[in-house]
């Protein structure tokens, strides 16, 4: 499955990818990170998008269902 890079504090979403048979490691949010299939952040702003080299989905307003569901979306199209 996919390597994924999660903002701290979501513990909650790591688990869930987890469940979903995915590498996942939680980081904080001024880390520059890089090697990841995707990245899950809080909110994308003109601030942190060229923070990543892979593509990165904002988790502001979603649920942990909404969230797993967005991500294997994203994935799924970068295949």
């Amino acid at each position: 499955m996919a390597k994924i890079a999660v903002e701290q504090p979501f513990a909650d979403v790591k688990e869930a990818l987890e469940e979903k048979g995915h590498e996942v490691k939680l980081f904080e949010s001024d880390e520059n990170i890089s090697g990841y299939d995707l990245g899950v952040v809080r909110t994308l702003n003109d601030g942190n998008s060229d923070q990543f080299d892979f593509p990165v989905v904002s988790i502001e307003g979603m649920s942990i269902d909404e969230v797993v569901s967005r991500v294997e979306d994203t994935l799924s199209r970068l295949s």
